[in-house]
């Protein structure tokens, strides 16, 4: 079995964040229709390469109940009409925000939008009202995406490395 490690971030402040300049090209939307198949196309485009399978066996149902939920919220950057990437933010009941999910389409990976994106989200989580902003990435991630999140001014907290996959 491979080490996985897991990083866990946080920023305390807004002026914590080291924001990213948006792209020429890109349009960012939040979700205001609730879609269980749309934010389920997401997970499994951007997922299916770094190893997100938690909600792989969900039915509908389950989709519905999860964004359903008034503490998440979705938002899109496209390119015209086609999404390139998403991230989800879920208030927790101590008012943390959580960036729960955050990715590319793999075509948009290496164009400059990911720090864009992350800054959209760190700065869509203090204007929900958050304490803070709360995150975790891994090693099954893409190779760029711990220091994304460190050049956005997120701090590592806490780190665990397990056997987690066979």
């Amino acid at each position: 079995m491979p080490e996985v490690t897991t990083y866990y971030l946080q920023t305390l402040s807004p002026g914590e964040l080291v924001a990213s300049p948006q792209p020429a090209g890109f349009d960012l939307r939040e979700c205001v229709t609730q879609l269980p198949e749309f934010n389920r196309f997401l997970y499994e485009l951007i997922g299916n390469r770094w190893h997100w399978q938690d909600k792989l066996v969900w039915s509908e149902s389950d989709w519905r109940r999860y964004i359903g939920r008034e503490n998440l919220r979705t938002w899109v950057v496209f390119e015209g009409a086609t999404p390139a990437g998403y991230y989800e933010l879920e208030k927790q009941d101590d008012n943390r925000v959580e960036i729960a999910y955050f990715g590319l389409v793999p075509v948009f990976i290496g164009r400059g939008l990911g720090g864009f994106l992350l800054s959209s989200a760190i700065e869509n989580g203090w204007s929900w009202g958050a304490t803070s902003i709360i995150v975790n990435t891994c090693t099954l991630d893409h190779p760029a995406a711990l220091h994304n999140y460190q050049a956005r001014g997120m701090k590592i907290y806490r780190r665990e490395t397990e056997n987690k996959y066979s």
